[in-house]
């Protein structure tokens, strides 16, 4: 095994932990020991990293002297830790609880690009170290597991002892594509196969594996939903996004953003399940109406939390053909759309329902926030909120815009998931 794993004494599992909006006082000490050098200048420091949290109320910049925490609704610059020694690469949040995954990145000469540290804010300590050959693309944390994604292997610890579970082989991923579920009834992992195109699906409660042939290029993008029930997909063509049911692999929906090439940034799934977004390097956000109804949506999380997930669609051959919901707007389609299988196969596509043009000079993330908003951040520390009519769709209203790191500097990475 590739990979040194070290822990500190008083581990404790995630649910006894703090949360960033204590309203007790957070020590003075930072990752590495050093003390906090203070707000300083943001014109000094370069964003690495921005990364929603699990239910996408928050997001953590990683910058070259630290990493910050703001939480959406409203917006706001909640935590920071500013250090002298360099910065993180990756900041990996568990919800709102004071448990992070944090990889060295920038100019940081104590935490290389190899290392994962989880770091518990609330003790000012590190409780465990992951140590590998090769550097780390991506970390991922749920309340039973950490994942730590190499380029072509992928590992999967108990969160409780940091004992490794699963080792899994991937396709070369250097974007660390990975996605994992977070629902309490299911445990769902999905991630580049080991053939070009594939997406493997893990369901690790029900000790079960799915191989979805997804597209013919390589993987590019992927999302899940919380249940991990769903599973929406794009490849290096950027055209067109496709929906599956995880359980059996059914293809149940295909979208498409555009007809050239493009580069899909963020893929993000409604917690309703009503609607999709993509970003690209295009510059436009899509808004998709989803055509798969998920039993009991219109209830509570907390309700289909108590109840399980569970998903209809229509028995049909094809399997493209999933319950309608009357609720929501559909997506544009070509007039000539009724010529299916004798046209090109652009004219029968759903296009997107609404839009929302942003600056084509930096990468974006999307996520959904309340009442039909759909919330984007940018490496160029900027975050957009806008609304978007669920029933006539088009161009999107913006209702917020922030700058929360003024930075002329290039950064280089953004998660999705």
């Amino acid at each position: 095994m590739s990979s040194q794993v070290s822990t500190s004494r008083g581990l404790h599992p995630p649910g006894k932990l703090g949360t960033f909006e204590s309203p007790h006082g957070w020590p003075l000490q930072a990752p590495t020991g050093q003390p906090e050098t203070g707000h300083g200048d943001d014109q000094e420091v370069r964003l690495l990293s921005v990364a929603w949290n699990q239910d996408c109320g928050c997001f953590a910049a990683g910058t070259s002297n630290g990493f910050r925490i703001f939480n959406c609704e409203p917006f706001k610059e909640t935590f920071r830790r500013d250090l002298k020694s360099g910065g993180f690469g990756i900041v990996e949040m568990l919800f709102r609880c004071n448990i992070l995954a944090l990889v060295g990145g920038g100019s940081n000469v104590q935490y290389p690009p190899n290392k994962v540290m989880i770091w518990d804010d609330h003790q000012s300590r590190c409780i465990g170290e992951f140590a590998f050959r090769s550097d780390v693309r991506a970390v991922k944390l749920a309340k039973d597991y950490i994942v730590i994604v190499l380029e072509r292997k992928i590992y999967v610890y108990n969160f409780n002892d940091l004992k490794l579970l699963y080792q899994i082989d991937t396709l070369s991923n250097p974007k660390g594509l990975c996605c994992l579920s977070h629902h309490s009834n299911t445990s769902v992992l999905a991630c580049p196969g080991v053939h070009q195109g594939h997406v493997r699906v893990e369901h690790f409660g029900l000790k079960m594996t799915k191989t979805i042939p997804a597209h013919d290029s390589h993987i590019s993008c992927m999302a899940l939903t919380m249940d991990g029930l769903l599973l929406a997909t794009a490849s290096t063509k950027g055209t067109l996004i496709r929906i599956f049911n995880t359980m059996d692999g059914t293809r149940l929906q295909e979208v498409r953003r555009g007809l050239d090439k493009a580069e899909i940034y963020s893929i993000a799934l409604s917690p309703n399940v009503q609607w999709l977004a993509v970003s690209s390097d295009k510059g436009t956000v899509h808004i998709f109406s989803l055509r798969v109804r998920v039993a009991g949506e219109d209830a509570s999380n907390e309700q289909r939390t108590l109840e399980g997930p569970r998903m209809d669609h229509q028995n049909s051959s094809s399997s493209i053909d999933p319950l309608v919901q009357t609720n929501t707007g559909s997506n544009a389609s070509s007039s000539l759309s009724f010529m299916r299988g004798i046209l090109p196969k652009y004219f029968s596509s759903e296009w997107s329902f609404a839009q929302f043009h942003l600056p084509e000079v930096t990468r974006y993330i999307v996520a959904f926030g309340a009442q039909n908003t759909v919330m984007m951040v940018g490496l160029d520390g900027s975050f957009y909120r806008c609304s978007f009519d669920q029933v006539n769709g088009g161009q999107m209203l913006q209702k917020e815009y922030f700058r929360f790191l003024k930075s002329d500097s290039t950064p280089f990475r953004a998660s999705a998931t």
